[in-house]
């Protein structure tokens, strides 16, 4: 398979990733735990059908010790065991705004609620910022059909 157009040379695609992921660099400072990061990001990635990005944040948490268990059962994280309140909170929080279409009110009040209890503003403001970033990418990488298979962890930065 081949992309439609290679984003990473295409003068204007090139310049949008750029941006993008210099706004992705700008959340390595929040407190948020990387991987809460990493599961809301292969989980919206998931739900995209952005195979890309399931592989790349796969393997990038694979890279920073994230267990095998854990990243197999993100796709059915409700009835899985392993992940922690907050997390579930996080991951309820991301499936809710990627999938915004599908609900009249977006985001509703209690996955936001939830995801307060456990987390401090500023880690909200990076938790939707995650949220809002991977949704772009997820776009991106599938209206161009980009392939999967041969990310390297780290490769981006």
């Amino acid at each position: 398979m081949q992309a439609r157009i290679d984003i990473h040379t295409n003068p204007v695609s090139a310049k949008v990733v750029k941006h993008l992921a210099a706004a992705a660099a700008g959340l390595t400072q929040s407190t948020l735990p990387p991987a809460t990061s990493e599961l809301v990001a292969l989980r919206a990635s998931q739900i995209n059908g952005c195979a890309f990005c399931v592989d790349m944040h796969t393997k990038d948490a694979t890279h920073a010790g994230e267990s095998a268990t854990r990243l197999h059962l993100v796709a059915t994280w409700r009835e899985a065991t392993v992940f922690t309140d907050a997390e579930r909170a996080a991951l309820e929080l991301a499936e809710q705004g990627t999938r915004i279409a599908d609900a009249s009110q977006g985001v509703s009040d209690e996955a936001w609620a939830e995801a307060a209890k456990y987390y401090d503003e500023d880690q909200l403001a990076a938790l939707v910022s995650v949220i809002t970033l991977i949704n772009a990418f997820n776009r991106l990488n599938v209206l161009v059909q980009q392939p999967a298979g041969d990310y390297k962890p780290g490769q981006f930065g």
